[in-house]
C-alpha cells in the first residue's frame, strides 16, 4: 500500500468549480513545483505528514460524504495521487482533481473530474502550461483561468479560441480576490459573450479563509 504526504484533510462546502456549494471532503497534498504570484495555499508547499492511502481513505469516509476533491499544492507531483483517486472512485466517491495543468494528466483515471488551472500571465508561471493536456479533457472536465489583470483576460480569451476549449470542456473564470474587481470581470464576460462560467471563491466570502473551513 502506497503513501502520500498530506497537508490536511477537511470537510467543507466546495468553493469553486461546477459543484460549488456542495459538501465536500478535501484532501490537500503537500508540495508544488510552481510558485504562482497569486497563490493562496503556500502553506502546502512544505511540511505535511506521511499517510498510507488506506489511512487517508479511512479518514475521508468518517465524514460520510460522496464528493471528494484532491488538491494541493500540486497533487500530481506525488505519483501516489493516481492510486488514491482510483481507490476513492472504487469506493463510490465522486472525485475531482484540482491541478495546475503543468503536469501530465494522461494517466489520471478517466472517472475523475479534472479541474485544470491554466496559468495566466500574472501568475508568473504561464510558461509552465502543458497544452498537451487539453487533448485529455472531456466534457465533464473544467479549465480554470484565474484573472488578475486586463492582460490575463485578453490572454485567456485568446487561449479559449486557439484551443477551441468551449468544444471540449467547461471553462471557468475566477477573479483574483483583492486584485481583479469581480463586477468588472462579470461585465466583460457578458459584453464579449464568452462561453464561460463566472465564479467567485465561495469559501472566501463565507469564512474569509483560503482553506474553506
Amino acid at each position: 500500500m502506497g503513501s502520500l504526504r498530506i497537508t490536511e484533510i477537511f470537510y467543507s462546502l466546495q468553493g469553486e468549480s461546477n459543484t460549488v456549494g456542495l459538501p465536500t471532503v478535501f484532501i490537500r497534498l503537500t508540495g508544488c513545483p510552481l510558485r504562482c504570484g497569486y497563490c493562496d495555499t503556500a502553506y502546502a508547499f512544505t511540511g505535511g505528514k506521511k499517510m498510507a492511502i488506506d489511512a487517508i481513505i479511512s479518514e475521508v469516509e468518517q465524514y460520510g460524504c460522496r464528493y471528494v476533491t484532491v488538491t494541493g499544492g500540486e497533487p500530481l507531483a506525488q505519483p501516489g495521487c493516481l492510486e488514491l483517486m482510483a481507490q476513492l472512485l472504487d469506493k463510490g466517491h465522486k472525485v475531482s482533481l484540482e491541478t495546475s495543468g503543468a503536469l501530465d494528466v494522461a494517466d489520471v483515471d478517466p472517472r475523475v473530474v479534472k479541474v485544470m488551472d491554466l496559468k495566466t500571465p500574472s501568475s508568473g508561471e504561464a510558461s509552465k502550461n502543458r497544452y498537451e493536456n487539453i487533448k485529455h479533457l472531456s466534457p465533464k472536465d473544467q479549465v480554470k483561468f484565474v484573472i488578475g489583470t486586463a492582460e490575463d483576460y485578453d490572454w485567456s480569451k485568446a487561449i479559449i479560441q486557439q484551443y477551441n476549449l468551449a468544444d471540449c470542456c467547461e471553462i471557468l473564470f475566477s477573479p483574483v480576490m483583492g486584485q481583479q474587481q469581480p463586477t468588472e470581470l462579470a461585465e466583460k464576460i457578458l459584453q464579449d459573450r464568452l462561453p464561460v462560467r463566472f465564479q467567485i471563491q465561495l469559501h472566501k466570502l463565507l469564512w474569509h479563509d483560503a482553506q474553506g473551513k
